[in-house]
């Protein structure tokens, strides 16, 4: 029973950090369409908010494909931060997503073994 109580805590914690990678990349992509900047960055942006939203999803719900999800949402985080990261000196907006996608990529790795056969 502890250990059922520990992966809930610990999605809890992915689940959460997929959230503030979300909300931080819609303010990015927001603000790079906004002040006409890269459309690049706008794009990984809202491909990596939607791969945050769909493992909030399948982690809610607890899925057994939730390994899947982290996966690619890891993947996605690693790259929307490395596309962020080139701008985080003169964007603020920028500099936050990367730091989110960072993080979040570091808890979607601890549950994309997790995937379902």
């Amino acid at each position: 029973m502890e250990t059922a109580r520990a992966n809930s805590e610990d999605l809890n914690q992915c689940i959460a950090a997929c959230f503030e990678a979300l909300r931080a990349c819609h303010a990015c992509a927001a603000a790079d369409i906004r002040e006409g900047a890269s459309a690049q960055c706008a794009l990984i942006n809202l491909d990596c908010a939607a791969a945050c939203e769909a493992a909030i999803q399948v982690m809610l719900r607890n899925s057994p494909h939730h390994g899947d999800f982290c996966a690619l949402c890891a993947h996605l985080c690693t790259v929307c931060a490395a596309a962020c990261a080139k701008h985080a000196s003169t964007h603020d907006h920028c500099a936050r997503c990367q730091q989110a996608c960072e993080a979040c990529a570091q808890e979607c790795r601890k549950h994309a073994p997790e995937k379902h056969d």
